[in-house]
Protein backbone atom coordinates (compact mmCIF):
# COMPACT_ATOMS: atom_id res chain seq x y z
CA UNK A 1 0.00 0.00 0.00
CA UNK A 2 2.77 2.43 0.86
CA UNK A 3 4.52 1.57 -2.38
CA UNK A 4 1.43 2.38 -4.45
CA UNK A 5 0.97 5.75 -2.67
CA UNK A 6 4.65 6.52 -3.22
CA UNK A 7 4.42 5.66 -6.93
CA UNK A 8 1.18 7.62 -7.31
CA UNK A 9 2.89 10.74 -5.96
CA UNK A 10 6.38 10.26 -7.37
CA UNK A 11 5.64 9.36 -11.00
CA UNK A 12 3.59 12.49 -11.87
CA UNK A 13 6.20 14.73 -10.23
CA UNK A 14 9.05 12.98 -12.04
CA UNK A 15 7.19 13.16 -15.35
CA UNK A 16 6.47 16.87 -15.00
CA UNK A 17 10.08 17.53 -14.01
CA UNK A 18 11.30 15.69 -17.10
CA UNK A 19 8.95 17.71 -19.34
CA UNK A 20 10.18 20.96 -17.72
CA UNK A 21 13.85 20.03 -18.24
CA UNK A 22 13.26 19.19 -21.92
CA UNK A 23 11.40 22.52 -22.37
CA UNK A 24 14.26 24.53 -20.83
CA UNK A 25 16.80 22.69 -23.00
CA UNK A 26 14.80 23.51 -26.14
CA UNK A 27 14.61 27.18 -25.15
CA UNK A 28 18.38 27.32 -24.63
CA UNK A 29 19.00 25.63 -27.98
CA UNK A 30 16.67 28.03 -29.77
CA UNK A 31 18.34 31.05 -28.15
CA UNK A 32 21.82 29.88 -29.20
CA UNK A 33 20.64 29.08 -32.72
CA UNK A 34 19.04 32.53 -33.06
CA UNK A 35 22.27 34.26 -31.95
CA UNK A 36 24.36 32.35 -34.49
CA UNK A 37 22.07 33.04 -37.46
CA UNK A 38 22.24 36.47 -39.13
CA UNK A 39 19.00 38.40 -39.17
CA UNK A 40 17.76 37.72 -42.71
CA UNK A 41 14.22 38.93 -42.15
CA UNK A 42 14.99 42.65 -42.18
CA UNK A 43 13.63 44.76 -45.01
CA UNK A 44 16.33 46.09 -47.31
CA UNK A 45 16.89 49.84 -47.12
CA UNK A 46 15.93 51.59 -50.31
CA UNK A 47 16.35 55.23 -51.14
CA UNK A 48 13.18 55.98 -53.04
CA UNK A 49 12.21 59.31 -51.51
CA UNK A 50 12.40 62.76 -53.07
CA UNK A 51 15.68 64.59 -53.48
CA UNK A 52 16.31 68.02 -51.97
CA UNK A 53 15.84 69.61 -55.40
CA UNK A 54 12.49 67.89 -55.89
CA UNK A 55 11.34 68.95 -52.41
CA UNK A 56 12.13 72.58 -53.27
CA UNK A 57 9.82 72.37 -56.31
CA UNK A 58 6.81 71.51 -54.15
CA UNK A 59 4.59 74.46 -53.23
CA UNK A 60 4.78 76.02 -49.76
CA UNK A 61 1.68 77.59 -48.21
CA UNK A 62 0.50 78.84 -44.82
CA UNK A 63 -1.57 76.80 -42.38
CA UNK A 64 -4.61 79.04 -42.92
CA UNK A 65 -4.64 78.10 -46.63
CA UNK A 66 -4.87 74.33 -46.10
CA UNK A 67 -7.94 72.91 -47.79
CA UNK A 68 -8.63 69.61 -46.01
CA UNK A 69 -8.17 70.58 -42.36
CA UNK A 70 -5.21 71.68 -40.33
CA UNK A 71 -4.03 68.47 -38.64
CA UNK A 72 -0.60 67.23 -39.70
CA UNK A 73 -0.82 63.47 -40.22
CA UNK A 74 2.91 63.02 -39.67
CA UNK A 75 3.25 64.52 -36.16
CA UNK A 76 -0.51 64.56 -35.33
CA UNK A 77 -0.33 68.20 -34.21
CA UNK A 78 -2.35 71.09 -35.63
CA UNK A 79 -0.78 73.35 -38.23
CA UNK A 80 -1.15 76.88 -36.89
CA UNK A 81 -2.59 79.50 -39.30
CA UNK A 82 0.75 81.35 -39.71
CA UNK A 83 3.03 78.27 -39.84
CA UNK A 84 4.57 77.24 -43.13
CA UNK A 85 2.91 74.16 -44.53
CA UNK A 86 3.17 71.95 -47.55
CA UNK A 87 0.13 70.75 -49.46
CA UNK A 88 0.57 67.45 -51.28
CA UNK A 89 -0.11 67.96 -55.01
CA UNK A 90 -3.01 65.90 -56.27
CA UNK A 91 -4.84 65.15 -53.03
CA UNK A 92 -4.38 68.50 -51.20
CA UNK A 93 -3.57 66.97 -47.80
CA UNK A 94 -1.55 69.45 -45.74
CA UNK A 95 1.37 69.01 -43.32
CA UNK A 96 3.93 71.05 -41.44
CA UNK A 97 6.72 71.99 -43.83
CA UNK A 98 9.41 70.13 -41.86
CA UNK A 99 7.18 67.06 -41.30
CA UNK A 100 6.30 66.86 -45.00
CA UNK A 101 9.90 67.22 -46.13
CA UNK A 102 11.11 64.58 -43.68
CA UNK A 103 8.35 62.19 -44.79
CA UNK A 104 8.77 62.82 -48.53
CA UNK A 105 12.55 62.40 -48.31
CA UNK A 106 11.86 58.77 -47.34
CA UNK A 107 8.49 58.03 -49.02
CA UNK A 108 7.17 59.78 -52.14
CA UNK A 109 3.57 59.08 -51.13
CA UNK A 110 0.98 61.00 -49.14
CA UNK A 111 0.93 59.75 -45.52
CA UNK A 112 -2.86 60.04 -45.41
CA UNK A 113 -4.16 58.52 -48.65
CA UNK A 114 -0.96 56.92 -50.04
CA UNK A 115 -1.35 58.90 -53.28
CA UNK A 116 1.96 58.58 -55.14
CA UNK A 117 3.56 61.81 -56.27
CA UNK A 118 3.57 61.81 -60.07
CA UNK A 119 7.03 62.05 -61.64
CA UNK A 120 5.57 64.42 -64.26
CA UNK A 121 5.19 67.05 -61.55
CA UNK A 122 8.95 67.65 -61.58
CA UNK A 123 9.31 67.93 -65.37
CA UNK A 124 9.23 71.57 -66.43
CA UNK A 125 6.37 72.40 -68.78
CA UNK A 126 7.29 72.81 -72.42
CA UNK A 127 7.01 76.36 -73.60
CA UNK A 128 5.33 77.14 -76.89
CA UNK A 129 7.35 79.71 -78.88
CA UNK A 130 4.36 80.66 -81.03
Amino acid sequence: MQLSVFLALFLPCAGMSLVFIVYVCLLCYAARYHQQQPNTITKPVTENGLSKGELEKLPITKGKDLVLGNECAVCLDDVEPEQEARMFPGCNHGFHLQCADTWLAKNPVCPVCRNKLDAGFFVPPETNPC
